[in-house]
């Protein structure tokens, strides 16, 4: 039942994406708290800090938007998001996100925004509301142009030599990218401690790998309909607003939106994610990305970690061969913190240990003690998770860094 719902969910949004653009079409939502209509430098000074913020355009012309709270720590922090995520999530838990925990400490924090969410959906000459090239890229591009454009950036403005890195979910991903194939940016990166980290998809649990494998069918279905996918769940979207709808209905939206979308693709943890915080990151979270992604994604669960698909056709015009190239993790050589938990459908414990069998420089390998420690408590939305998540990465900091992080003790 949860799968058909799900699968219905997504044939909606998208329809809705495609079709209406009248926010009055949806169903009554209950009135967003304070933090809900903050954007990242307002969450930043609610919690004490004063953000600054930064324009980086990417070789192929990107506008991405990424923000700094200054700080005195040896090695600059860059935390990069997950799939269809922004900034905000790294502070959405105030003193307990891993974001403000960072910044309170004195550690220099950089915020990475990927091309398509709501910080970052400009470009030098092309209109995302208007031209269907902008959205012609996946997470293959953010590893290749948007992550050196980033660090390039960070390195430039502090001086310092590398920077620390630390990613949840997809936001990993686009290291693993970058280190296969730009590897003169290996030594540009201290350490990078995965959340939840997000490469082979063959192991993913249901209903996330039916989703998954039924995005191609769901892209042929509205191609023959002539009605092409460019943007998805972007912030300001219809299906946004009809996702955010459905989970803020009064009395009901929150439990039927952790119980039917969120705990059934992240893992069910009642205790880290409550139902009256729906209200808090449903106005933070989706961000937007491109349905390419998506696609490419989806590919994941059938192939090998490599470029994106087109068909094979396309595929001898892009790479002058009928397959896409595999990415060779071997050429991946900085350091890697693998952080996991058993209840992750999406980054689940088989699919993990095959990237950690491929990539030549994993410095720790860590399964959270917490039974229930799922991919939304990895980092971001985890309502406890300086007690069974910090310390790990305190111990990985503290072997990459001048001092400790997080230090509870």
């Amino acid at each position: 039942m949860v799968v058909i719902q799900n699968l219905y969910l997504i044939a909606l949004i998208t329809i809705c994406q495609n079709h209406f653009n009248n926010a009055q079409l949806l169903p009554p939502i209950e009135p967003p708290p304070e933090n809900a209509n903050l954007d990242f430098n307002g969450l930043a000074n609610r919690h004490g800090q004063q953000a600054v913020q930064h324009e980086v355009t990417t070789d192929d012309g990107y506008i991405l938007t990424i923000f700094h709270i200054p700080g005195r720590s040896k090695y600059p922090v860059l935390l990069v998001h997950g799939l269809a995520d922004a900034a905000d999530v790294w502070l959405l838990r105030g003193k307990g996100s891993v974001g403000v925990t960072l910044a309170n400490e004195g550690y220099d924090v950089w915020f990475a925004n990927s091309r398509g969410n709501r910080y970052s959906r400009r470009h030098v000459s092309l209109d995302p509301d208007n031209d269907a090239a902008y959205w012609n890229f996946s997470f293959h591009e953010m590893g290749y142009y948007d992550l050196p454009a980033i660090i390039d950036k960070i390195i430039n403005e502090t001086q310092k030599p590398s920077v620390t890195a630390i990613g949840h979910s997809r936001g990993n991903l686009l290291f693993y990218v970058l280190g296969a194939t730009r590897p003169e940016y290996n030594s540009k990166v201290n350490v990078m401690i995965s959340l939840a980290p997000i490469c082979h998809l063959t192991n993913t649990k249901p209903p996330v790998i039916t989703i998954l494998q039924a995005v191609p069918f769901i892209d042929q279905l509205f191609n023959s309909l002539n009605m092409k996918i460019t943007e998805f769940l972007g912030y300001n979207s219809t299906s946004t607003k009809l996702v955010r709808a459905y989970c803020t209905y009064p009395i009901i939206g929150n439990e039927l939106c952790l119980n039917t979308i969120y705990f059934p693709l992240f893992g069910f943890d009642e205790k880290e994610l409550e139902a009256s915080f729906v209200n808090v990151f449903i106005y933070h979270f989706p961000a937007g990305t491109s349905w390419m992604e998506i696609l490419h994604l989806s590919q994941l669960t059938r192939k090998d970690f490599a470029q994106f698909d087109y068909g094979t056709a396309q595929n001898l015009l892009v790479y002058n061969s009928p397959v896409p190239p595999a990415y060779n993790l071997t050429l991946a050589t900085m350091p890697f913190a693998l952080l996991v938990g058993r209840n992750d459908r999406l980054a689940t414990l088989p699919d993990v240990a095959t990237l950690r069998s491929q990539l030549p420089n994993v410095v720790d390998y860590t399964v959270n003690r917490r039974a229930l420690f799922n991919h939304a408590d990895a980092g971001v939305l985890g309502r406890h998770m300086p007690d069974y998540l910090f310390p790990d990465i305190s111990r990985v900091m503290r072997r990459y860094n001048e001092r400790p992080l997080i230090n509870k003790n």
